[in-house]
């Protein structure tokens, strides 16, 4: 098949994404691949080498970032497509592994056709997109797009103390390529949903429009440690009394926001963390969400005025401290157009969506005219290790972004 008939081999798609999730498996069937980690190591490895066998060359820049490119009649500029291997610790075998292995199988089917393009395919595994171990998220397409330096992603660490740098040389990924720069015309990333919205519909491609912004804060409670027994309860700064307050006050200002609005309190810890201690010290993150920048910061603001009389009432010091902020994202027109025409020309239907969450295309898009396809997740399911997306969910996706890449790559004859 060529041209307007070419379909991606959906069975070799499916193994090979069963044969990376074996790279960290669970018991639960999911995957723990974090970032950097000695399975994120094994897990590039396989990619590189499935790569080279697919003809590619296979470049890694200064972040770990892997670039690997087949070639076209043109030298450049190329047409982007990838995402992530890396995953949650509770993760699923379809978040980001599916955009690196969809574009993967997008040029072995060229390569099978015997297709030439005019300009090349270069497919891209971004390093340390879930934030999972090294906070915040899509760190390293972030350097890439110049909104953090080099030096401060590879400062950032982990809950153990290790710098990002330094588990980098840690697993021999620490290339010797620049961050940025590389020549692109544009760049497609395919996606689970993760969400429930096609699924619900019917549908089984999503025409990804842009994405919401997002916003990580750091809140923390001090209080003063005592004795849970001799102690008397007006005597106390208890931080998780203002806990109880700052999370029923967030949680009703988030609702008041409309449906779109997202709050959500990842991680919580108390400190010392003994039975029979008051803590001194409450922490907690939270992840707020919405399409419009205008909303977030009044849920902000919101936040921060809630944080502050709790901590007046119950005389403890809070701070509320924002760590990173994504700014809502609109995609490219003509990516988004390709991905709509060729979602047509495969005879898949589809509907257009906002991303609620973060991707690397987010930074991508600052760089290169960019855009996402989305394929169905049972039950709307992800970061968890139930999260699953058919074979024929999976190959539909990879459909998309193959007709998506020959749109813009074009077919040399053609």
């Amino acid at each position: 098949m060529t041209g307007r008939n070419l379909r991606v081999n959906g069975e070799r798609l499916w193994n090979r994404l069963m044969e990376m999730a074996e790279i960290g498996a669970t018991p639960k069937g999911g995957v723990c691949r974090l970032t950097l980690s000695d399975e994120d190591k094994r897990a590039r490895d396989l990619f590189a080498e499935w790569c080279r066998a697919a003809g590619m060359t296979v470049e890694v820049d200064a972040m770990g970032n892997m670039f690997a490119r087949r070639k076209g009649r043109r030298a450049g500029p190329a047409i982007m497509a990838g995402s992530h291997l890396d995953s949650q610790p509770t993760g699923g075998k379809f978040d980001g592994a599916l955009g690196v292995l969809a574009a993967l199988e997008a040029v072995e089917t060229m390569n099978d056709a015997g297709i030439e393009t005019d300009y090349p395919i270069e497919i891209v595994n971004w390093t340390n997109e879930e934030g999972a171990r090294f906070a915040p998220a899509m760190v390293s397409s972030g350097v890439y797009a110049g909104a953090f330096s080099l030096d401060e992603a590879y400062g950032f660490t982990d809950k153990s103390g290790a710098t990002l740098g330094q588990e980098l040389e840690r697993i021999g990924y620490k290339g010797a390529l620049p961050v940025g720069g590389r020549d692109w015309k544009a760049s497609f990333e395919v996606h689970i949903e993760q969400g429930p919205i096609l699924e619900r519909e019917g549908l089984p491609v999503g025409v990804v429009t842009g994405v919401q912004g997002i916003r990580w804060y750091d809140v923390i409670i001090k209080g003063d440690e005592v004795h849970a027994g001799p102690t008397p309860m007006d005597r106390r700064r208890d931080p998780v009394r203002g806990l109880h307050e700052v999370l029923a006050g967030c949680y009703k200002a988030a609702a008041e926001q409309g449906e779109w609005m997202r709050f959500t309190v990842g991680d919580l810890k108390a400190q010392p963390g003994s039975r029979n201690t008051v803590p001194g010290v409450v922490s907690f993150t939270v992840d707020l969400r919405h399409p419009q920048d205008e909303v977030l910061d009044g849920m902000e603001q919101a936040m921060r005025e809630i944080a502050r009389k709790a901590g007046d009432a119950h005389n403890l010091d809070i701070t509320v401290e924002r760590i990173w902020n994504s700014p809502p994202v609109a995609f490219d027109e003509a990516c988004i157009a390709s991905v709509e025409t060729a979602a047509q020309t495969c005879g898949y239907a589809t509907r257009k969506l906002f991303s609620g969450a973060g991707h690397d295309s987010v930074y991508v898009a600052r760089v290169v005219p960019t855009s996402m396809i989305f394929v169905t997740s049972q039950n709307g399911i992800s970061h968890n290790e139930a999260e699953y997306s058919s074979p024929e969910a999976c190959k539909a996706g990879a459909d998309v972004l193959l007709h998506a890449l020959l749109d813009q790559a074009g077919i040399v004859g053609e």
